[in-house]
């Protein structure tokens, strides 16, 4: 037995996780009669820009390496963190994951990451969203574009434009399919009367911009739920306007006529310093992805239970704190699964440990799963995409990457 105290394969018997081998096994591929079924799945990403802390969101208090590592995140609120299993607990932040957790709904995996191994937020955030295998390829699509692209599941998920909650696509929705853009801030601040002698301008002289523009201010009007501060909303991928933004998305993506497969970002992961695990920054901004995720299951009502919503980031951060009491760019973190939809209650993770001899470069969780692994099972399982164009042609050259099974709800 090493220094460490535990061998891997210790930590995978005591903790309880669900090892990688099961999931990772191969099944035959029948193709599920959506139409026969009743279903009519949805599916949201979320991007969390910035490198999420996944070792202070999951937290594997477990490891006996962890607490000398994050000795200065030691706080008595440690305590409320609600248990997942021997080796795992959640941050106290996260009070509806939890409970999604309890029923189900909540899939986590520790310890994943794209196959880029540098710290660039720009190269990294072009290799989760593009699905390449290389950061170097020129990406001219993103994955969840080229998914919709090849989605048969339904006659509605076949003419549904995407759904971005954003000014403009970000590459996981750049491509071929169409793609509808929605952002707060739009006609927030616009009376009826400006509003009205803009679209006359634009009927003037361009058409198709004054029909954008109608299309769009529909959209606001219908809704009736931006969040204000004084007389301007909060944009869709900050802290203060996320919850909204997602009650938003749940409006739209619930409509029968409305999308199927959306995306929208949130800002605000790079906890440089005085990252405030429990009562700080990143607390605040967990609670807030936490709001976000309960205002999304209200609004979608019953489709909830047709819905999947993947969270994924660029990267994790070092294991250690550095002297800013923050934490810098790293490799392995987390992904969250979670929906009606989604076979829960699971955390996913071949553990590595935390001792200084098997960490990444001396300094990050070393990951032990592709993330394109956990896209390409929920693909498989939630939207019937083949396992040849999800190899070939969804995440390109990636045949050796096995779909991850029992995701979703069979």
């Amino acid at each position: 037995m090493p220094a460490g105290g535990l061998t891997r394969r210790a930590f995978m018997a005591a903790a309880g996780a669900t090892a990688l081998s099961a999931p990772l096994v191969s099944w035959p591929y029948v193709p599920r009669a959506w139409g026969a079924s009743g279903r009519d799945p949805r599916l949201l990403v979320v991007v969390l820009r910035g490198g999420l802390d996944g070792l202070a969101t999951v937290m594997p208090v477990g490891d006996p390496d962890f607490a000398a590592l994050r000795n200065d995140f030691r706080n008595p609120k440690l305590a409320e963190a609600p248990s997942l299993d021997s080796l795992f607990v959640l941050n106290p932040a996260l009070r509806h994951l939890s409970a999604l957790y309890t029923r189900k709904e909540l899939l986590l995996f520790q310890a994943v990451a794209t196959p880029y191994r540098a710290r660039s937020h720009f190269d990294a955030q072009a290799m989760l969203e593009s699905g390449l295998p290389d950061y170097g390829i020129t990406a001219e699509s993103g994955w969840l574009n080229r998914a919709l692209q090849k989605t048969e599941a339904g006659p509605r998920l076949k003419k549904a434009p995407g759904l971005v909650v954003a000014p403009t696509a970000p590459l996981i929705m750049r491509g071929a399919a169409p793609v509808e853009s929605w952002q707060p801030q739009a006609f927030s601040y616009v009376d009826d009367d400006t509003l009205q002698r803009l679209m006359q301008l634009y009927e003037a002289r361009d058409p198709e911009l004054a029909r954008a523009l109608s299309e769009g201010a529909d959209v606001d009007m219908k809704l009736h739920g931006v969040q204000k501060v004084g007389n301007k909303a909060q944009a869709a991928d900050s802290v203060q306007g996320f919850p909204e933004a997602m009650k938003t998305t749940g409006l739209l993506m619930a409509a029968a006529d409305g999308p199927r497969i959306g995306a929208i970002n949130f800002n605000g992961w790079d906890t440089h310093a005085l990252e405030g695990a429990y009562d700080g920054r990143l607390a605040k901004t967990l609670q807030a992805l936490d709001h976000g995720f309960a205002a999304l299951e209200t609004s979608l009502g019953p489709v909830w239970s047709d819905t999947a919503v993947l969270v994924i980031t660029e990267f994790g951060r070092t294991a250690r704190v550095n002297g800013s009491l923050g934490t810098d760019h790293g490799t392995g973190t987390i992904a969250m699964l979670l929906g009606g939809a989604v076979s829960g209650g699971r955390v996913i993770a071949d553990w590595p440990g935390l001792s200084q001899k098997v960490l990444f470069e001396g300094r990050d969780l070393a990951p032990t799963l592709d993330i394109r692994a956990v896209m390409k099972g929920l693909l498989r399982e939630h939207l019937d995409l083949s396992p040849a164009v999800l190899a070939t042609e969804v995440f390109p050259d990636s045949s050796a990457i096995v779909p991850l099974r029992g995701l979703v709800r069979t």
